[in-house]
């Protein structure tokens, strides 16, 4: 996420670094190449003109603390601003409903809006713990019809969806939503509306019919994070014509621009709501502004990565998983459950970006390739539930099969199988030293030749 503007700044805070004084010439020129790196990633360039005089006017106002270095106080300055820069004192839901509560969804043609549609009424089922019903309103092109329907079949949503014909109009459909949300009891009605390939008099007008029809509670602007300026430009014709409550912006898991998130608030007066960070259906965010100026400064963000285990993990499961880790006992049926967990948390290299200063190992994280663990995880289901529980079974016919049935080569299932072996031996150890209080120079000699944890798959080939 905004992966550019996060190495350029992680640059300008490099020049921070040092005992010495932050001086106003070194303050101006590295201001100068933030401005440059905001509009590199398409931030509207009074937003990038405020946002940096503001950062200067913090750190050149503000006295040097006591043992706090030069990058810490920029970084500091830095956080604070794009925060403020794109916070919201108002929840990401309106309070006090009405019930249903009725969110309108409204964008131009191409944005993902339909998507955005289903993957809202997911977080609301298993965030919030809801009974949704979307509505297909799109009516200018029957396949959104056809699409939503088939994403709320495939994510257990209703839909009311009606195809185009005589006496069929987008108000008479939402109306009709409307009333089947109320007599079904449902908590939540998700409307998605009509979209254009631009902002005319004709779409204002269906979206503004649309809304006398069911009043809702909430309406959102879905825009393309990646349309950078465009997206902005369309977000401040659509807020002076229609009563926004929030954006929810999507395709924010590219890098190519992403300024949209850094402007939209600040031009449109329009806070954002929700963020779609990847295809997948439960890909989607409530913002908050805290957490992206954070990982956009490579602070990482850790309470999304511990949001994300907790949805992933059974607390019995992994508290069982540890005991029998820490006594040695962990079996490969075991192993396939950690990389089952794993995919539920999403891909690896997302896993990683949300780290503290993985923006600055860009590298190791283009060469992480889920594809690997798919691997590991093939030879394992090519095993058979005893040769799971008890490896030490697997003689040099059954590696040959299971190589065999999971595509790979002997080499490959005995180098997992060595890596687990040496993975056993040394948690057993680590367990009895946690048991026995072993100093921690020892525990580190135990771990590894460097003194770390060897990972599982660390000699397996591409990882």
């Amino acid at each position: 996420m905004l992966e550019n503007l996060q190495q350029s700044l992680s640059k300008v805070l490099d020049r921070f670094r040092g005992p010495g004084r932050l001086s106003e010439e070194h303050i101006q020129a590295a201001l100068r190449d933030v401005r440059r790196a905001l509009l590199e990633a398409d931030v509207h360039f009074q937003v990038a003109k405020d946002f940096t005089r503001r950062v200067g006017e913090r750190l050149l106002g503000q006295e040097r603390l006591a043992g706090v270095s030069g990058v810490q106080q920029a970084t500091a300055a830095f956080q604070t601003e794009l925060a403020a820069l794109m916070a919201s004192d108002q929840p990401a839901l309106p309070k006090n409903p009405r019930h249903p509560m009725v969110l309108l969804l409204a964008g131009l043609q191409g944005v993902g809006k339909t998507t955005a549609a289903a993957k809202l009424g997911l977080w609301l089922t298993r965030r919030r713990n809801k009974r949704v019903l979307l509505a297909a309103c799109d009516l200018q092109r029957p396949a959104a019809v056809e699409q939503l329907r088939q994403l709320g079949e495939r994510l257990g949503l209703d839909v009311h969806a009606e195809m185009p014909g005589p006496g069929v109009d987008p108000p008479g459909v939402a109306a009709r939503a409307l009333a089947q949300a109320r007599n079904g009891r449902y908590d939540v009605l998700v409307v998605d509306t009509a979209g254009r390939l631009h902002v005319d008099q004709e779409l204002m007008e269906e979206i503004e019919q649309v809304g006398r029809a069911i009043r809702p509670d909430a309406s959102y602007l879905v825009l393309d994070g990646m349309a950078g300026q465009v997206a902005v430009d369309a977000g401040k014709a659509f807020a002076e014509r229609l009563d926004l409550y929030g954006v929810i912006l999507t395709k924010m898991d590219g890098d190519a621009r992403g300024g949209a998130a850094l402007s939209v608030r600040e031009v449109t007066g329009v806070p954002v709501r929700f963020l779609g960070v990847g295809e997948k259906p439960e890909d989607l965010e409530e913002f908050d502004a805290e957490r992206l100026a954070g990982r956009i400064l490579d602070l990482g963000d850790l309470v999304g990565l511990v949001e994300k285990a907790q949805e992933a993990v059974d607390e019995q499961a992994a508290l069982d998983d540890y005991v029998r880790m820490m006594s040695g006992r962990l079996t490969m049926e075991d192993l396939l459950q950690q990389f089952r967990m794993l995919k539920k948390m999403g891909s690896m290299k997302k896993i990683l970006g949300m780290m503290p200063g993985m923006g600055k190992m860009s590298g190791l994280l283009d060469s992480v390739d889920d594809r690997q663990f798919a691997r590991i995880e093939a030879i394992v289901l090519s095993m058979t539930p005893k040769e799971r529980l008890h490896p030490e079974l697997l003689d040099g016919s059954r590696r040959l099969r299971v190589a065999r049935g999971s595509g790979t080569s002997v080499g490959e299932v005995k180098r997992l199988l060595r890596s687990f072996q040496d993975m056993q031996k040394q948690m057993k150890s680590l367990g009895k030293m946690m048991r026995g209080g072993r100093s921690k120079k020892r525990l580190l000699r135990q771990l590894g030749q460097r003194g770390g944890i060897p990972n599982l798959p660390g000699g397996f080939p591409g990882l």
